[in-house]
């Protein structure tokens, strides 16, 4: 099997594991998701969301966020971590969007990668979620699944060298779906630092390299005792 094949495979098999994955961050507004990508380095989905909550209900509008006092701002977000520059980073984004681009998040990885603090794993999230853009999102589940299922070397932590694999191999229609998919399988199973192989279903195990890997090494170890 191909790389290309096997990623193909992958995916589809995700699918039928996970068929109703989507973005896991509660948005409905794009400046909102644009928001909580930024927020969620280094914090988990489940508490940006929950500060979130706060946030907009104090801050309804792109330009409620965009003008507010970033003490304030700073205050809402402390539970997300690296505060100070997220919120730096948060308003001036806002302000960006709301004067430079009237309010209409940009459809272009050139141009959103211009907004404070938005990198290429969140560029990607947008472009996919609000204009259905193809795109790898490699966030630590992404690099650290990849890795696992022999795509490149599991001690890759590279985000933009893993885009740049996984763009290669993932067909692009379901890149998207397949990187929403990888976060309910991360979290559920494949976690970090120590995947629970056990529980991992059998249609995915077989096309694992890790999991191949320490049954192989076991089998040997087993060997060597008797």
């Amino acid at each position: 099997m191909t790389p290309e094949e096997k990623a193909r495979e992958l995916a589809f098999r995700l699918k039928k594991l996970y068929p109703d994955s989507a973005c896991s961050l509660e948005w409905k507004e794009p400046w909102q998701l644009m928001i909580m990508g930024r927020l969620s380095a280094q914090c988990t989905d489940a508490r940006v969301n929950i500060v979130c909550r706060d946030l907009f209900r104090e801050m309804p509008t792109l330009s409620d966020v965009a003008d507010c006092d970033v003490h304030r701002l700073e205050e809402i977000i402390r539970p997300c971590g690296l505060y100070r520059k997220k919120a730096e980073n948060v308003k001036e984004a806002c302000r960006m969007l709301r004067d430079d681009y009237g309010g209409v998040l940009p459809d272009t990885m050139e141009e959103l990668l211009k907004l404070a603090g938005v990198g290429r794993k969140v560029a990607n999230l947008l472009l996919g979620d609000v204009y259905n853009v193809p795109g790898i999102v490699a966030d630590t589940h992404c690099i650290k699944i990849g890795g696992r299922f022999g795509f490149y070397p599991e001690e890759t932590d590279n985000p933009v060298k893993v885009e740049k694999i996984l763009s290669a191999l993932i067909p692009e229609d379901m890149q998207t779906e397949t990187c929403h998919r990888f976060v309910d399988f991360g979290r559920d199973i494949c976690s970090s630092p120590t995947p629970k192989c056990d529980k991992c279903p059998e249609m995915l195990r077989e096309l694992c390299d890790h999991y191949l890997h320490k049954s192989a090494e076991k089998t040997r170890k087993d060997g060597e005792k008797s």
